[in-house]
């Protein structure tokens, strides 16, 4: 809950790979809150009163997950809707072509881009899904110590600066920094 809502707040491509990892968090978990209160809330140095929220957080995040049948598989809904707005903020860059480096940064990530939907399927509800699901992919493969080629790494490099930007781009408009009229 802490986590989450500080990278909500300052970077939302990192909120949404940090949540699609405490829906398998949960998942891993079994739905058992308890098994969650020891692995997870019984790490974070906070007062009582905060560690109560973050067993309510997690509490409700088990609750909409198994009502929004994901026990297996799939995200939360309001993380769909938080994709899908980013997504309409990548697609008003790519139309307005207005931003000269948004789309020297899709251009030079698109021979990935073909790649990943080759191998995803076209499973990804829109590209936006598609590249969080190549960062999970790959942050799940550190993660687990798995050696990655160069070429996937490089790959991904492409992809990550491409998120990077649309995410601070997303985070402008989101806060009224930056308008979409204005481009």
């Amino acid at each position: 809950m802490i986590i989450a809502k500080e990278k909500k707040q300052k970077n939302i491509a990192e909120y949404v790979i940090y949540m699609w990892q405490v829906e398998d968090l949960i998942r891993a978990c079994n739905f058992d809150i308890e098994i969650i209160q020891k692995s997870v809330i019984d790490k974070f140095n906070q007062p009582e009163e905060i560690m109560s929220e973050i067993r309510l957080w997690y509490t409700h995040l088990i609750k909409m997950m198994k009502d929004e049948r994901i026990e297996t598989v799939g995200h939360l809904q309001f993380m769909k809707n938080t994709v899908n707005d980013i997504y309409n903020t990548h697609l008003y860059l790519l139309n307005k072509e207005s931003d000269a480096d948004y789309i020297r940064l899709y251009t030079d990530a698109q021979q990935q881009i073909q790649m990943l939907n080759q191998k995803n399927k076209g499973e990804s509800a829109n590209e936006v899904e598609l590249f969080f699901v190549a960062l999970y992919g790959f942050l799940m493969l550190r993660l687990k110590g798995e050696n990655v080629s160069d070429s996937t790494q490089s790959d991904i490099r492409k992809i990550s600066a491409l998120v990077s930007y649309l995410s601070e781009k997303h985070m402008r408009f989101e806060s009224g920094k930056d308008s979409m009229d204005s481009l």
